[in-house]
């Protein structure tokens, strides 16, 4: 989020300025606010790359909950996250990467271990190294540059989250903790109480949203941030942020710490973003898997994940290995039902118990006023799951309620649930800007796609609209994710 903030902040500054005095007034605003608020981080600039007049920057946020007072003391701290940005205007898209904290690196005079051990060991500058020991063997010119470091605190993140005035997001499932069985593992674990269905997140919930992973693994944790990143960048309004730049950055500047000092060193960066702002953000999955404690990636993984990061050219296509369902899995009948009704090889026809379950959530005070709808199909390793199914109210920012429901379907899969989500908000912010709209089997559907991975399928009514939303590591096919948009269908209807 704060990422995407300072790039934001910066984009909008130059939007706003009408001439090339306005922009360096505006810039000497923003340094004096750095210079005054923020806390240098100790012995970094001998370790960054330079940054050459207008070249491309790639700049590393790490993200903790690092406090003031830890900064005073240098009492150690383990980074929660890991995130590489790259901006480079000669390419197709700005680059995103993150890091799995468990990623199992060799850091340098330490041994082998976890990449957020780095972080606690040496700071800032272990981190950077480790990270281009593990990276620049990868390369095809045996370096990989960092040309900025912005530690962001998380206190940051909640009031910025709060300042911009929340964030609309699509929560995939039920996230909830308590540190008590069965729920909780003990005090080493953060509490949250978030429920499933498309929401307005603020603060400590969207903070316990992106840092959660108690049940999930570090390559879905990131994958949910990136998805929030998505959602919030596409939230924030131009106006917004330049009519409240100078208390942004204020927040920005009072929780982070960075090398970006001085009129010179912004100038450069505001001059790269507002390059950058025509291309796309690109998010590229890290290759790993999880092997016990540890994230693990291999060689060849590791150069395609460096070559898409520098070159920006593409998606490497669905994120996660189509999954086909096998006879032990799924009885005969089930298979036949799925050919008849033209289904894709992974998906079978389950109506009787979705109906049933879309019945409970139509008689529903909270599902009043909008007809409900399901899908008569699924994947065939996914179940419905009634606990965290729900009907519901959304309230936008003008206060008015909306009737809303989330059926939730959970894969074999770790952290990988799809869902339907059906509300009578028709101007939700999710459904802004669809990549296209394809009419099939006389219904137009509203297409979102990832690069060419289809996250979304929104389908609208008279009354209400109702979209199918992929899981976090896009495990749905494209195939999938139509059928299951096809098969939606209203309670009693043939």
């Amino acid at each position: 989020m704060l990422r995407a903030l300072l790039a934001g902040l910066l984009i909008m500054v130059a939007a706003a300025a009408t001439t090339a005095t306005t922009v360096l007034l505006e810039v000497d605003t923003a340094a004096g606010i750095f210079d005054e608020e923020s806390v240098d981080i100790p012995e970094i600039q001998g370790a960054l790359d330079d940054v050459d007049p207008g070249g491309p920057q790639t700049i590393l946020l790490l993200g903790s909950d690092r406090r003031y007072a830890d900064i005073k003391t240098k009492a150690p701290v383990r980074s929660d996250t890991m995130i590489l940005v790259r901006l480079d205007p000669s390419k197709g898209a700005t680059a995103v990467m993150s890091l799995p904290r468990d990623l199992k690196v060799r850091i340098p005079g330490h041994g082998t271990d976890k990449l957020n051990a780095a972080y606690a060991i040496g700071q800032e500058k272990l981190v950077l190294r480790t990270i281009r020991g593990l990276l620049a063997p990868a390369s095809d010119t045996g370096s990989f540059p960092i040309n900025h470091v912005v530690n962001v605190n998380f206190g940051g993140f909640r009031r910025a989250v709060n300042r911009l005035g929340c964030v609309y997001a699509d929560v995939d499932r039920k996230y909830f903790n308590d540190n008590d069985p069965p729920f909780g593992g003990g005090p080493n674990y953060a509490t949250i109480d978030v429920s499933a269905g498309y929401q307005k997140l603020c603060g400590q919930d969207a903070l316990d949203y992106v840092r959660y992973r108690h049940f999930d693994s570090d390559i879905v944790r990131a994958a949910r941030q990136q998805e929030f990143l998505r959602q919030a960048k596409d939230q924030v309004g131009v106006s917004k942020i330049f009519s409240d730049r100078k208390e942004l950055l204020r927040i920005f500047a009072r929780y982070t710490q960075t090398d970006i000092r001085g009129t010179k060193a912004i100038l450069r960066l505001l001059k790269l973003a507002v390059e950058s702002a025509r291309n796309p953000v690109q998010e590229v999955q890290f290759p790993g898997d999880v092997k016990g404690d540890y994230v693990e990636a291999t060689d060849e993984g590791l150069r395609r994940a460096v070559d898409r990061f520098l070159n920006a050219k593409g998606s490497p296509g669905r994120r996660g290995e189509e999954r086909r369902t096998s006879s032990a899995r799924t009885s005969a009948s089930k298979r036949r039902r799925a050919r008849r009704a033209g289904l894709p090889p992974g998906m079978v026809v389950n109506r009787t118990a979705n109906e049933d379950v879309a019945v409970r959530l139509a008689t529903s005070p909270a599902a009043r006023g909008m007809p409900v709808v399901f899908p008569k199909a699924q994947l065939s390793t996914a179940t419905l799951q009634g606990d965290d199914t729900r009907a519901y109210t959304i309230v936008n920012r003008q206060g008015r309620r909306y009737p809303a429901y989330r059926m939730v379907f959970k894969t074999n899969e770790i952290g990988q649930y799809y869902g339907v989500q059906g509300t009578t908000w028709q101007a939700a912010p999710i459904l802004d800007s669809p990549s296209e709209r394809r009419r099939i089997g006389g219904r137009r559907y509203e297409l979102f796609f990832d690069a060419d991975r289809l996250r979304l399928v929104a389908w609208r009514t008279k009354g209400a609209v109702y979209w199918v939303s992929n899981s976090l590591l896009q495990t749905v096919s494209n195939r999938q994710m139509l059928a299951l948009a096809q098969s939606l269908s209203r309670i009693g209807a043939k």
